[in-house]
């Protein structure tokens, strides 16, 4: 029989420890669960709206607290039972619990609840949210921290929520299925081997992460280790192993990060089995992706945003776009083809290189990269581009990068970002005495079971 509190603690005398009935009407843009008494609002991890609940508070704040799950009292229809047997202390996902539709309301929702507040848009109309036929399965890259636990054996996983405390993990349901079997035994693998793992308290020992990616459309799979130090012994034959084990693997990989950082990837990355590449087919067109640049992890719902933007924009053909923020060429190239030229701008320059050699894979001319920072490469330009793509880091666009475009004034911006609130505070900028006027607002859905949304925003001079 569920727990009942007789006598619940009035708001202002909450303390931390306490037992209180609250009802869940809504959830924060990190996850949480948000329930309201009195002028207090507490958030709770692992409720969803419609929840009633019996939480213990954990932190106390003068306007706010924060709470975990201790009992449910009433079950929200709009929970649902989690696909992964670790979700309740796992923090890759906040939302296995969360029925898929009520996700999506959620997130677009956040995106409105964003523009309204820090945009400052009185009215903004959010297009439904764009997904795929699956909420699982759908990352095509996990990059998982190890440990060797008190007994000795190498564990691989995602830390605990809140805490760098390893939850080992031999298969994950948001992942590519494909690249289970190969969680499992590269662990067995390391173990017999003997190679140290990496001590983050006492910067010592070798092995830092075990990366696996996966071409979805083509099934090609990279392995990378990232290590401290290059010399594993007999990595080269074990390379080789892993190869003739698993026919879809074509690259064996080491990423070489000896600093006291929580950066996962380091500024080299060497081949020591097979390539270091894999192909994967986007848009009609064949990517080559390494393990160190930035390739969107869902595959198949970037190509449905990129299909939208395409539709949205209804190029005639005369345009010039530039693609600031440009990666490997994912938009620009599929961009190019729409388009009499096209012009990427990236601060990292090996993404750049693998973007040159995207364009030239697959015969695209009319295509220029360069790299280097926005706010430096934007004003150099000696095209006046017809429509200007973003999409910044979750930080979003610096003030600089802002004012520049301000005066570049391209006829049309589209903002690709992983942050509505970032995304709606450089739109108010943007729209700043009427420089731009927000046309279309689309969210998608690239990251299932957890509280991120992308969005695309639409903005014509």
């Amino acid at each position: 029989m569920p727990m009942m509190i007789t006598n619940q603690p009035s708001p202002e005398c909450w303390q931390q420890g306490q037992l209180i009935e609250v009802m869940i009407t809504d959830l924060s843009d990190s996850g949480d669960g948000v329930g309201r008494l009195g002028n207090r609002v507490v958030f709770v991890p692992d409720t969803v709206t419609g929840d009633r609940a019996l939480v213990r508070l954990m932190r106390v704040k003068p306007n706010y607290a924060t709470g975990k799950l201790h009992q449910l009292l009433v079950e929200s229809p709009n929970r649902v039972r989690s696909r992964c047997i670790v979700a309740d202390k796992c923090g890759g996902c906040q939302w296995q619990h969360v029925s898929w539709d009520y996700q999506q309301l959620a997130k677009q929702n956040q995106v409105i609840q964003a523009l309204k507040r820090i945009g400052g848009f009185s009215e903004p109309t959010v297009a439904p949210i764009l997904t795929t036929d699956s909420p699982l399965g759908y990352r095509n890259k996990a990059t998982y921290p190890l440990k060797r636990s008190a007994t000795g054996s190498v564990q691989a996983g995602y830390y605990q929520k809140g805490s760098h405390q390893l939850i080992n993990l031999n298969q994950c349901p948001v992942q590519d299925q494909r690249l289970n079997p190969l969680l499992g035994e590269i662990k067995q693998d390391i173990q017999q081997l003997g190679w140290s793992i990496y001590n983050e308290s006492r910067h010592q020992g070798r092995l830092r992460h075990l990366s696996l990616q996966i071409g979805q459309q083509t099934g090609e799979m990279l392995l990378t280790l990232v290590t401290t130090d290059l010399n594993l012994k007999d990595l080269d034959i074990q390379g080789q192993t892993w190869l003739n084990r698993y026919p879809q693997l074509v690259g064996v990989c080491v990423n070489h990060n000896p600093h006291r950082s929580n950066v996962i990837f380091g500024s080299q990355t060497y081949c020591v089995a097979g390539q270091p590449y894999l192909r994967e087919n986007f848009a009609g067109l064949e990517l080559r992706l390494r393990p160190d640049t930035f390739f969107q992890v869902n595959t198949e719902a970037a190509e449905v945003l990129l299909n939208l933007i395409i539709k949205q924009l209804a190029l005639k053909g005369h345009e010039c776009v530039v693609d600031a923020y440009c990666g490997i060429g994912t938009f620009t190239l599929p961009l190019a083809q729409q388009v009499s030229q096209a012009i990427g701008i990236e601060v990292q320059a090996a993404s750049v290189e693998q973007a040159e050699q995207n364009a030239l894979i697959n015969g695209i001319t009319n295509v220029k990269f360069q790299a280097g920072s926005v706010d430096q490469l934007l004003p150099q330009l000696t095209i006046a581009p017809d429509i200007i793509l973003l999409d910044p880091p979750r930080k979003g666009c610096s003030p600089a990068v802002i004012d520049i475009l301000r005066q570049v004034a391209p006829k049309r911006i589209v903002y690709i970002s992983c942050n509505p609130a970032t995304l709606a505070r450089d739109l108010k900028l943007l729209c700043l005495n009427g420089d731009y006027q927000l046309t279309h607002i689309q969210p998608a859905d690239f990251f299932p079971q957890t509280s991120h949304v992308e969005c695309a925003a639409f903005l014509e001079h």
